[in-house]
């Protein structure tokens, strides 16, 4: 099945490392003009000279106000992926107030921020668009040290949802991905040893723990006409961990 983004302009938060570089990547093979944004410009450095044709952009979404004037410069977007995402782990009495408020700065709040403009834009537009929020099955699964970054992937379910009641007149879909960890994540996390990954690889239907192109490959379908009826949905990709 193959998928084209001819003519569309997309924009990729995260855009620096892993799945957001992977995702920023694949867009440009399907055709899409490409804007790959970063907090980190060696990241950005890195990728452009992988792929030219990518266009790079240092922001920190933190910053709420150069943030919208940054995306309103980009001009019209048809395809929007909130990639960029930070965890700070702690015991949930003693995490710290500036560690939640980035957490939620990053996770939720700049979700919000650069999904309004994008979306402001796209309705005023009238052609439609698609936006996928990269979430996770933490916002599902309560895990141990991850009191701020589990609730912050929840908020991204919801206002998915919410994104998707209100923009769906305007034929704007909006969808979330909900990955676990992948296994190039697991290997930089010390992983890799049996003791540690049996158990939970032995928990999961498939047999199999999720890589990048899992999670790259669900994006692209779920940007593209393919998945023209599907809004509003948070689509775990787990190897079928979640149903237990």
């Amino acid at each position: 099945m193959e998928i084209k983004f001819d003519g569309k302009k997309a924009l990729v938060t995260g855009a620096g490392k892993g799945i957001g570089r992977a995702i920023a990547k694949k867009l440009v093979e399907c055709g899409a003009e490409t804007y790959a944004l970063s907090r980190t410009q060696s990241d950005l450095d890195t990728l452009k000279k992988e792929v030219p044709s990518i266009n790079v952009v240092q922001i920190d979404l933190q910053e709420w106000d150069k943030t919208r004037e940054t995306i309103a410069k980009i001009g019209p977007v048809d395809l929007l992926i909130n990639n960029a995402g930070v965890a700070k782990l702690a015991k949930f009495t003693e995490m710290k107030k500036e560690d939640l408020d980035y957490v939620m700065d990053v996770n939720f709040n700049a979700v919000f921020n650069v999904s309004q403009v994008v979306a402001k834009a796209m309705v005023e537009r009238g052609e439609g668009g698609s936006i996928v929020n990269i979430s996770s099955a933490a916002s599902q699964d309560a895990l141990m040290d991850h009191a701020a970054y589990c609730p912050s992937k929840a908020a991204v379910d919801m206002l998915t949802k919410c994104m998707a009641l209100e923009l769906g007149p305007h034929k704007i879909r909006v969808n979330s991905v909900n990955p676990t960890v992948t296994w190039t994540d697991m290997a930089k996390m010390n992983w890799s040893d049996p003791a540690k990954s049996e158990p939970m690889r032995a928990r999961i239907p498939l047999g199999k723990f999720i890589g990048v192109e899992d999670v790259v490959n669900s994006v692209i379908f779920l940007l593209s006409n393919k998945s023209a009826m599907t809004t509003g949905e948070c689509v775990r990709i787990d190897g079928g961990l979640g149903v237990h």
